[in-house]
């Protein structure tokens, strides 16, 4: 499996970061542009705060963990100055989206452009440690545990007592936040907030009878019958299963890392398209037809999340099983979210058939992010010495 190291690691260096470095950059307004053909034009220059975060902590890490490139340094920089400048309002919640010239259009309803502000600006303090860049990640964190009991606080569409659930996105994105700030947070800060979340997801989201992990239960941690209720995303729950399994090492809890692989396996089994190949979005879990009308497509951030959580499985126990599944998926991403004629970065959006939806390499949901992370990640995963 060692050979999938280079593999991983020159298509992010030779073509998703170039690709990023060439297309994204606003030299006028500054920040980066997002919705990108897949010739490169750009074709909307709104910005949307979660994605120019997420765009400054992939230039910082890369800086941090791949090489010390001062154009990637500057380029995280660049987005990091163009947040500080326009990103928050007046209380420091950080705005969904601006325009190009950074004046606010979407309120701060959406608490993971709070998420990703700390994940970025914590990483960036990591390669330029001036106090600024501590201090916005701190105030953003605790802000967001101030929220997570009620994410939207005003912009909550819900009649307050009549349906009452918790999503599982937040817990899911704490438990990864937590460790990206261990460096400021410290140990004890990180299990003392990593540890009820855990049991929360590892409990009362995941249905024991299924196996399988709930998008939304009750207040109370029950199952609830609705569209919401019964909701499925595969991909979601595969993502979090390998921030588990990094919580897990960390805690030296062997029982709690083979949970997560455990769940991994069935959320993939029961999530894969034997018909067609590739990964649902959304399912139902009584399966009734989903509300979501794209419950079919196959997403690239699906498939890569699945390709980490599977590389670092095979990483820690040499898996036969891991290995099957990992070339299964490996071989349907690679066929399909991948550019062969034009390089660069990948598609985002195939339908059930796999064949592609949207002509972007960037736009609203989609940017500098899950790719590249995951090649990263896998790369790193599969240099290990221990593999074969």
């Amino acid at each position: 499996m060692n050979h999938y190291a280079d593999l991983y690691r020159n298509e992010l260096l030779n073509e998703i970061v170039p690709f990023w470095e060439k297309h994204s950059l606003d030299k006028d307004y500054g920040g980066y542009f997002t919705c990108i053909k897949g010739n490169g034009t750009v074709f909307d220059t709104d910005k949307f705060i979660w994605l120019q975060a997420r765009q400054t902590w992939l230039f910082s890490v890369i800086y941090q963990k791949v090489q010390k490139n001062e154009a990637w340094k500057n380029i995280a920089l660049h987005g990091a100055h163009f947040l500080e400048r326009h990103g928050r309002d007046s209380e420091g919640n950080w705005y969904f989206s601006l325009n190009r010239e950074g004046k606010p259009l979407v309120q701060p309803y959406n608490i993971f452009s709070d998420c990703f502000a700390a994940m970025a600006f914590g990483t960036l303090y990591q390669i330029v440690p001036e106090q600024r860049y501590a201090d916005i990640t701190l105030n953003t964190f605790q802000n967001i545990l101030k929220r997570q009991e009620n994410p939207k606080g005003a912009y909550n569409k819900l009649v307050p007592g009549s349906r009452d659930l918790q999503n599982f996105a937040l817990p899911m994105i704490l438990c990864n936040l937590s460790l990206e700030l261990e460096h400021l947070l410290g140990v004890e800060e990180v299990l003392k907030l990593t540890d009820p979340v855990i049991d929360l997801i590892m409990d009362r989201f995941y249905d024991t009878d299924s196996g399988l992990i709930l998008e939304n239960v009750s207040v109370t941690g029950q199952s609830v019958d609705s569209f919401e209720g019964r909701l499925l995303n595969p991909g979601h729950a595969i993502e979090a299963m390998w921030f588990i399994m990094n919580l897990g090492l960390r805690k030296n809890d062997q029982k709690l890392v083979e949970k997560a692989e455990k769940i991994m396996y069935r959320q993939l089994e029961h999530g894969w398209d034997n018909i067609h190949g590739g990964i649902f979005y959304f399912m139902d879990i009584k399966g009734h037809p989903p509300q979501q009308l794209e419950w079919d497509q196959k997403l690239w951030w699906v498939h890569l999340e699945t390709l980490v959580a599977l590389a670092k499985t095979y990483a820690r126990n040499q898996s036969p099983m891991a290995k099957e599944w990992f070339e299964k998926v490996h071989d349907y991403t690679w066929n399909h979210f991948r550019d062969a004629n034009r390089g660069g970065e990948w598609y985002g959006y195939l339908n059930r058939r796999g064949e592609v939806l949207l002509d972007l390499k960037g736009g609203k949901w989609k940017g500098c992010f899950h790719v590249p992370r995951a090649l990263l990640e896998i790369g790193e995963a599969f240099s290990a010495p221990k593999n074969s």
